[in-house]
């Protein structure tokens, strides 16, 4: 029986396929946020070096995302491909290193356990079909940026804008919403932040907002449409300022410590994509306009 035909009878199955794909993927995009950051320090170095007419640097061992293998940050150990399995490996070994009992950071098993669950719901939510399978490279790629932008306080182009054009592909398919919202979606949501970072800057003399996010702003616009941005800044300025005075609080920082506002974007931007119909039409029920 082929596999669409066994996940449309099936619905639980698809499901299952779906959490453990996500699984898999997660221990992947472990690999992407820890590895992607030092790659393009590499390439600015040299690109810099370049521009500088600076001799260039000694040649540096391959380094990308197959090589060199994962290996333990503390003592070099190659990690095994039994040591490798998401969340199992983590639980077998107790959380440590099994060459030195040096603690496993915490967040590989989250971001396994994260998108595994995340794309085990969109398969649940939407069913077998392409809303499903696209939403789904979506989720990653947001969780990826969000993790990244979490850790260094960067949005890499190399994730936002294949996932923009993306965007804009699948919707000349009219799939989410029409060609024509989503290219003013991605045109409207790069101004809207360019627009508020250049305002604060004229009055601050400071930069309130990266660059970034400008270009995440576009991409979510180019999936879902101009009709998704507003309930999107406003999800994520509330939920970033309620998180973000939470952190300087436990944290013991001040008001000028820059905080990412990337997960922030990206949490209501997913969630804006699922469910901002019905939740824009409640609003208007509720104040009595619709």
């Amino acid at each position: 029986m082929p596999f669409d035909e066994l996940f449309a009878l099936y619905p639980l199955a698809f499901v299952c396929t779906a959490l453990l794909l996500g699984l898999v993927v997660g221990s992947f995009l472990n690999v992407l946020v820890w590895r992607l950051p030092k790659m393009l320090e590499r390439e600015w170095r040299q690109q810099a070096r370049d521009i500088l007419g600076m001799p260039g640097e000694t040649p540096l061992p391959t380094y990308n995302l197959m090589l060199p293998a994962s290996q333990c940050p503390h003592c070099a150990h190659r990690i095994l491909a039994w040591e490798n399995i998401p969340l199992f490996s983590y639980l077998w070994l107790r959380g440590r290193c099994s060459a030195c009992a040096a603690p496993i950071g915490k967040r590989y098993p989250l971001t396994e356990l994260a998108c595994g669950l995340l794309t085990a719901f969109i398969a649940w939510h939407l069913g077998f079909g392409w809303p499903a399978c696209l939403l789904t490279v979506l989720t990653w790629g947001l969780l990826a940026m969000s993790l990244i932008d979490t850790e260094h306080q960067l949005l890499p182009d190399v994730l936002v804008l294949p996932l923009l054009w993306l965007g804009l592909i699948v919707n000349s398919f009219g799939l989410f919403t029409s060609l024509h919202d989503a290219l003013w979606g991605a045109v409207a949501g790069y101004l809207s932040l360019w627009s508020v970072f250049w305002l604060f800057k004229l009055l601050t003399g400071k930069d309130g907002i990266g660059h970034g996010d400008f270009k995440l702003l576009a991409m979510l616009g180019a999936w879902g449409g101009w009709q998704i941005l507003p309930l999107t800044i406003l999800l994520s300025s509330l939920v970033g300022a309620v998180i973000g005075i939470i952190l300087l609080r436990l944290r013991d920082r001040n008001a000028s410590t820059p905080i990412p506002f990337g997960p922030y974007l990206a949490i209501a931007g997913w969630i804006a994509m699922l469910w901002g119909g019905q939740m824009t039409a409640f609003y208007w029920q509720f104040v009595g306009l619709k």
